[in-house]
């Protein structure tokens, strides 16, 4: 997976998808589009049962067309670090797999937005340190002892907005990240990997 560039095309939700505007895609766009609904239709939806089954199946499809994020940032004349143009990106795509009546998104979409059974975010206090770009973005932060931990941005959430245009003015500040287990398939690596997962991020 090519670095910075799935950033948030997975930070999307239902609700904004169904309040967006008629889009048009591009060339480029549409094609992912149509790739990622071909994935989302081979999955077996008798097996997801859960929010977390439903936005890991959903994650993976993504990153099956990490290839082609270039083209696509290039298409759209956006850069890879603009998080607010990235976030629409994903937002886009969403509503084209929406309005284009992909019924594998539809399915997995409804299970993404059901909490119902969803385990409860841990949550751990430290010292925000920086910002890795491996492909995605990590928070990263250092405990008492100084040992930094990582933590998967991989969609929109609560505090996220001081850390899109301005993540070093938060450098040194004690921050709590809430964090829920993840396990997401990395191509390149030919595996699944376990990751903590934002869920929100507060100043105490």
């Amino acid at each position: 997976m090519k670095k910075n560039l799935l950033f948030v095309l997975v930070g999307l939700f239902v609700s904004q998808l169904s309040l967006a505007q008629t889009h048009s895609p591009g060339p480029v766009e549409q094609k992912v589009t149509n790739a990622i609904c071909d994935c989302l239709n081979k999955i077996d939806q008798s097996k997801i049962t859960t929010s977390k089954e439903a936005k890991d199946a959903f994650m993976n499809c993504y990153m099956a067309q990490s290839d082609k994020l270039i083209d696509l940032t290039n298409e759209r004349n956006i850069s890879v670090g603009d998080g607010v143009a990235m976030h629409q990106l994903g937002i886009d795509i969403g509503k084209n797999l929406l309005s284009q009546k992909c019924n594998g998104f539809t399915l997995i979409a409804v299970k993404m937005a059901d909490k119902k059974g969803e385990p409860e975010a841990q949550t751990t206090t430290g010292i925000f340190k920086r910002i890795d770009n491996k492909g995605f973005n990590y928070i990263i932060i250092a405990d008492e002892n100084g040992s930094e931990k990582s933590f998967l941005w991989l969609r929109q959430f609560g505090g996220s907005e001081q850390f899109i245009n301005n993540a070093s003015a938060s450098v040194g500040k004690k921050i709590t990240i809430s964090w829920q287990d993840m396990e997401v398939y990395l191509p390149q690596s030919k595996g699944y990997f376990a990751i903590k997962e934002i869920t929100a991020i507060s100043v105490p």
